[in-house]
């Protein structure tokens, strides 16, 4: 990791992340996302910071995507790190997933 993410990672796990740190993880482990299941058939939303298409399947052009993940940032953020489950996110209520592939269980963690 590079010296930003790694400052914003640390103040993350500390408790004193800030809107940028937030904004920077989150942007870093959706590109790691894409880079690991590239594709468009379903799209990972992260507001306000970032949303991304990723793993392979039907093209998604216009509208609302058929296959849609929705979570807060810091729930991302404990998943896509392996700090918490996809069963747990779930569980949480703040974690949506709608339509086919939506389960990144398998993708996770990132690290």
């Amino acid at each position: 990791m590079d010296p930003a993410l790694d400052q914003a990672l640390q103040r993350y796990d500390a408790g004193t992340a800030e809107r940028a740190d937030l904004k920077l993880l989150t942007k870093h482990l959706l590109k790691r996302l894409v880079a690991k299941a590239p594709g468009h058939a379903v799209e990972v939303r992260v507001p306000p910071y970032g949303a991304v298409q990723c793993i392979e399947g039907p093209r998604h052009t216009r509208g609302t995507p058929g296959a849609v993940v929705e979570l807060p940032p810091e729930l991302w953020i404990d998943l896509a790190l392996g700090r918490t489950t996809w069963a747990d996110a779930r569980a949480t209520g703040r974690l949506r997933a709608s339509g086919e592939r939506t389960d990144l269980s398998p993708l996770l963690p990132l690290a």
